[in-house]
């Protein structure tokens, strides 16, 4: 990618799309194409057809979707089917013409049973997490419409499993986020409150692999770079903890000394989803933020600038 080739970041205000913008603007790039929902509707398949005819964007990075955590995403089943399964469409199909296109999974996509860590040839070999299964569906969907462009069309659409992501720009909604930006935003409260302990779902026994944002932006720049197999490419760090330990972790950054209890009638989700990372670091890139000092950094953050 050249300085001023038109660059579309589908989803510029979430968390993944701002780290992109971020790097690519740190990296000189300057024409960047940057939509706000209510600048252009990802849902609405003529806008976003009317969007790319008059913009004809060189590249485009699709880290648009609607996200959740397990709650969100037990409960909500159709909006995270349908409105996923909209965004991809739209984006994927008017993008025929790009000189490329990267679009972003996620780890969820895999068997929820499925041989740890997890390599890309194990999509579609066993039944899916039933709390997540409506999103990793759309993103399956996903990955295999840019694996039927490259086939029909010979367009260069990769695909890119991030592992679950953290950093600057999260959501840290109790009811709706992830796991780790959830666990901040309790600690920060119960110690605020002086609350002698903190009940969290499940046994705390699963094991999650996280990975800073802005890494993984690096890493979407590296593969725009250096990849162009329509075979799908886990990111990650390849390494994991358990949700035991990561409270533990993230009781002692935000300064909670209270006891955790665990609500056990509460899910789990899938056991373990740790990425097998070997094909992107055989590429030459590795994940390079330490967790502790990202977990630090990210509560300062939200400090700073998203606390609610």
């Amino acid at each position: 990618m050249k300085p001023g080739d038109a660059i579309y970041v589908a989803g510029h205000r979430g968390m993944v799309g701002a780290a992109l913008v971020r790097l690519l603007r740190a990296r000189g790039f300057t024409n960047l194409l940057l939509r706000a929902r209510a600048e252009l509707d990802l849902c609405d398949a003529r806008a976003v057809n009317a969007f790319y005819e008059k913009y004809r964007p060189d590249y485009v990075l699709i880290a648009a979707a609607k996200v959740g955590g397990i709650w969100a995403n037990a409960t909500q089943p159709v909006e995270f089917l349908s409105k996923n399964l909209q965004i991809e469409l739209n984006l994927i199909n008017g993008a025929r013409a790009v000189k490329k296109l990267l679009f972003l999974g996620s780890s969820c996509i895999y068997p929820r049973n499925a041989p740890q860590p997890m390599k890309e040839d194990v999509l579609l070999t066993g039944s899916l997490e039933p709390t997540n299964e409506a999103y990793a569906l759309a993103k399956i969907c996903g990955v295999r419409l840019c694996q039927a462009y490259a086939s029909q069309y010979g367009a260069n659409f990769i695909s890119a499993m991030p592992t679950n992501l953290y950093g600057p720009g999260d959501n840290f909604d109790i009811e709706t986020s992830h796991v780790l930006p959830a666990l901040i935003h309790k600690f920060h409260l119960a110690r605020e409150k002086a609350q002698p302990s903190v009940t969290l779902w499940g046994t705390g026994s699963p094991y999650r692999e996280f990975m800073h944002v802005d890494d993984l932006a690096q890493a979407c720049l590296f593969l725009m770079e250096t990849y162009d197999s329509p075979e799908l490419i886990n990111v990650g760090c390849g390494r994991d903890i358990t949700i035991r330990d990561l409270a533990g972790l993230v009781g002692r950054i935000v300064g909670y000394s209270g006891k955790i209890e665990w609500d056990t009638a509460k899910p789990d989700g899938t056991p373990r989803k740790l990425l097998d990372v070997s094909r992107l670091n055989q590429l030459g890139w590795k994940a390079k933020i330490p967790f502790e000092e990202g977990i630090r950094s990210t509560y300062q953050w939200w400090l700073e600038h998203g606390q609610k």
